[in-house]
């Protein structure tokens, strides 16, 4: 009988994560890195000076790049849409009749 080498996958649970993002965190910055990008060619074409249109993809990326992180750090890897869930959530919830405290009757 042949001996088997079985690779062990440890990783199989754990969320996506690059360099300190995680889950949807990764989609979210390269979401902004392509508004960017369409924004630097808009700009372009509309005839604004280069190196203005760098400067304003430059200090957008940056700032794009610190928020995602920030969200990424702070909500974890569910956490934000444990947030947005929690927001539909109602306050209290009104009963006008009060029909659903009534016994129901049980025929014999």
């Amino acid at each position: 009988m042949a001996n088997s080498i079985y690779k062990i996958n440890k990783g199989i649970n754990k969320p996506i994560e690059f360099k300190g993002l995680k889950a949807q965190y990764i989609w979210y910055l390269g979401a902004g890195v392509l508004a960017l990008l369409v924004v630097f060619t808009i700009l372009f074409i509309l005839g604004v000076n280069p190196i203005i249109c760098l400067f304003i993809v430059a200090v957008s990326g940056s700032l794009l790049v610190v928020k995602v992180y920030q969200l990424s750090h702070k909500y974890g890897e569910h956490g934000m849409m444990k947030k947005l869930a929690h927001r539909q959530v109602p306050l209290a919830i009104r009963i006008k009749s009060r029909g659903v405290y009534k016994k129901l009757k049980t025929k014999k």
